[in-house]
């Protein structure tokens, strides 16, 4: 082989690593969604959770409650919480999790309540830990929840988004096992972090950022200390938190903080 040929080889080599990389890339951001209905609510600026009947938006002190059916609110809790990040409804009763982003010392709780009243039943404080906690799921009997770590004024000095833990606590909240984000993910983050998670039928975590449009798919490693980042999809949630509804298969609910409205997914 000439040296013209081999380098036109080594060329051909590299506009075909070029277009794969391409493919890889514009398939992971792929739409892999469709949008079942979106509601307006001004309360719609940190979360949402959702139940067989009915989805609640929730803000820094607020949590509404709506029917799935028509879209009508129809109760209301407010509160002196400072900062609600998510929710989710398990066995009968609202979770939420409150931070004092962005106050240092980073404190955090869950706080729970009864979804068929609204009412205030129930506290688990983390107190100072390991961040500011912004999401909670339970899964396959165990909490998980999430320490973020910031890279602006609400970080704490000296630490970073890489000191974000996902932490497995048994049903007495006795700390079990945690795990860190993959340095690719860091990157990505900096220098918010994910607001929003959940655990899919399928075992893998359902994550989202705090500002752009698209959700994380992560896996817990069968060996090691670091999630595993598997794909992007894009979704029209505004990051915060989010909620899959286990009573409806590969439906997802998301925030548009942004637009003030709650957005129903199928995942295809």
């Amino acid at each position: 082989m000439t040296p013209k040929q081999n380098n036109s080889l080594l060329l051909l080599k590299f506009l075909l690593s070029l277009i794969l990389f391409a493919f890889i890339t514009i398939s992971s951001l792929a739409q892999t969604s469709t949008e079942l209905f979106r509601v307006k609510s001004r309360h719609a600026t940190q979360a949402v959770a959702v139940d067989s009947l009915h989805f609640y938006a929730i803000s820094n002190a607020r949590i509404v409650k709506y029917r799935k059916t028509s879209q009508d609110s129809i109760a209301t809790w407010s509160g002196p919480l400072k900062h609600l990040n998510s929710g989710i409804v398990i066995q009968g009763k609202l979770y939420c999790v409150n931070s004092n982003y962005p106050e240092k010392p980073m404190a955090s709780s869950v706080e729970i309540f009864d979804p068929k009243t609204l009412q205030h039943i129930g506290n688990h404080s983390f107190g100072i830990y390991e961040g500011s906690c912004t999401w909670l799921d339970w899964y396959q009997g165990h909490w998980y929840a999430y320490f973020a770590q910031y890279e602006n004024d609400g970080g704490e000095p000296g630490k970073g988004v890489a000191y974000s833990t996902l932490v497995q606590f048994d049903a007495e909240w006795r700390r079990t096992a945690s795990w860190i984000l993959p340095k690719t993910l860091v990157e990505r983050l900096r220098p918010m972090n994910l607001s929003g998670g959940t655990f899919n039928k399928d075992g893998l975590l359902y994550c989202s950022p705090h500002h752009d449009l698209e959700l994380y798919i992560l896996r817990i490693p069968k060996i090691g200390y670091e999630l595993e980042w598997l794909k992007t999809i894009s979704v029209p949630f505004q990051g915060q938190g989010i909620a899959i509804d286990r009573f409806q298969k590969n439906v997802l609910y998301g925030i548009h903080r942004g637009n003030r409205e709650v957005i129903a997914l199928k995942l295809e």
